[in-house]
């Protein structure tokens, strides 16, 4: 039998059902479900130094478990001395098994170990029912060594849904026990 991850396991035995029932969908194609997470960092001294760049892509492979693309500007600003087409961070895209490894560890292990954790915040929906995290620093993930940080680098997550709304897509989080701060979520 393939592998599945624990989290999808759980969506399939228990959330889904729980959402058909919350929200009462006659077709199961109108449950929400993740469609992808977006793992996003900016590296702000690359313009001084291109090696920090190469560095970011290699902690971001370790902490998504695939390579990333470098992310280039799009046009020169002079003001910050940057030029077009220059490597200025790297992001990834996450799907399938990999996207629910990452979901995993994030709430099981990265986030409680973020300095001062008390939930995140459930106001960082988009109103089309995508959710958006930054994190301050990547040391909170285990894949990364202390002593090999030269740069603590922060980073976006974007967790994409199928939701039509944002109480929708807070239902479905919260079924993976998302650590939200306060237990409801404004429809927009």
């Amino acid at each position: 039998m393939a592998y599945s991850p624990r989290l999808r396991d759980a969506y399939e035995k228990e959330i889904r059902g729980q959402l058909q029932q919350e929200y009462s969908y006659q077709n199961v194609m109108e449950i929400p479900k993740l469609e992808k997470i977006v793992l996003n960092m900016g590296v702000g001294g690359a313009v001084s130094d291109s090696k920090k760049v190469k560095k970011a892509v290699a902690e971001m492979t370790r902490i998504a478990g695939q390579a990333p693309v470098t992310t280039r500007a799009k046009k020169s600003i002079a003001g910050f001395k940057v030029r077009e087409d220059m490597p200025l961070g790297c992001k990834v895209t996450l799907r399938g098994t990999k996207m629910y490894e990452f979901l995993d560890r994030l709430i099981q292990v990265a986030l409680p170990r973020v300095r001062d954790f008390r939930g995140v915040s459930d106001k960082s929906f988009d109103g089309r029912g995508n959710y958006a995290l930054g994190l301050k620093e990547q040391l909170v993930f285990t894949e990364i060594n202390y002593d090999d940080v030269d740069d603590i680098r922060g980073m976006d997550v974007i967790i994409c849904t199928t939701a039509k709304n944002d109480k929708e897509a807070h239902s479905l989080l919260s079924g993976f026990q998302m650590p939200f701060a306060s237990k409801t979520a404004g429809d927009k």
